[in-house]
């Protein structure tokens, strides 16, 4: 099962898509709410909202998804108890909120809207609400026996095992026969060989890794295989441009003709990755070891 969550601020216009009739949709949840109109709903979120102006986007979207055939055999009061787990593990349950089944679409899934401010006039923290909303979902589904978004990864990445291989054949052919000295010339190589690789920056300006198309399919360099992962490929290619091991995390680094800095995330995974190179070289040669 997969979730997602973003801070909006159009309640009423978000609240009018999920009841739109044209989905098949149902209402499945209510929670502190008695209107039976986007427009009366919206309007007893404002009411609680008004207690906090400085709040703009003030009311959370959730999209819960179980798997299609998962979704196929939920009944109405199976989603409104998916729907009042999924607030709980979000520790909203005590929020107003609306939620809608559509199933206008293979794909059963439920629109969740929830006032973000609370009734004490405070605003819920919405930090990293995407990846909290994800983990919520998958809780639930533990909980309820459904399928898990980590199960359904697993099949779909088994799947593609033959693929995944002739990505990696071709990955390691262009690090050891090319040598590539850049992060371009990397992926240029690797596009001559029909593999898109795709490097994912964010606003900030920062690398957080790659992402690899081949014959249609789209995946994380990492789900092809760990050593497509950034914090393996950038210390590789760092050593065929300087000819020595990398022996610190680089600040930033040269990706599509730009200097990008490296994300945190990425930096902490580099770090792990020459600290462990480290204590190979110490366990193989005995250095530093007292002998």
């Amino acid at each position: 099962m997969i979730g997602k969550g973003h801070s909006i601020s159009g309640t009423r216009v978000s609240i009018s898509y999920g009841w739109n009739q044209e989905k098949e949709a149902e209402v499945v949840l209510r929670e502190h709410v008695a209107g039976d109109t986007p427009a009366e709903i919206a309007e007893e979120f404002r009411i609680i909202q008004s207690q906090n102006l400085r709040c703009a986007n003030n009311t959370l979207s959730f999209i819960v998804s179980p798997t299609i055939e998962d979704g196929k055999d939920l009944s109405k009061k199976e989603l409104e108890e998916l729907a009042k787990k999924f607030l709980k593990e979000m520790n909203l349950q005590n929020n107003q909120s609306i939620g809608f089944v559509h199933r206008d679409k293979a794909h059963t899934h439920v629109h969740i809207y929830t006032n973000r401010i609370g009734f004490d006039g405070k605003a819920y923290n919405d930090s990293f609400i995407g990846k909290r909303s994800q983990i919520a979902a998958d809780n639930v589904a533990k909980e309820l026996g459904l399928t898990r978004v980590r199960e359904v990864q697993k099949e779909r990445l088994n799947e593609l095992k033959h693929l995944r291989q002739e990505i990696k054949n071709i990955h390691v052919r262009v690090l050891h026969q090319s040598r590539p000295k850049s992060l371009d010339e990397y992926i240029s190589k690797m596009k001559a060989q029909k593999v898109e690789v795709i490097p994912t920056i964010n606003k900030a300006n920062q690398l957080q890794g790659f992402r690899v198309e081949y014959k249609g399919v789209n995946l994380k360099a990492s789900e092809v295989d760990r050593s497509m992962s950034g914090n393996r490929l950038i210390p590789q290619i760092a050593q065929n441009r300087r000819f020595t091991r990398l022996k610190e995390v680089p600040k930033s680094f040269q990706v599509l003709d730009k200097t990008v800095q490296l994300s945190s995330n990425l930096s902490t995974k580099i770090a792990k990755e020459l600290i462990k190179g480290t204590i190979k070289i110490i366990r193989d040669t005995g250095i530093g070891m007292g002998y």
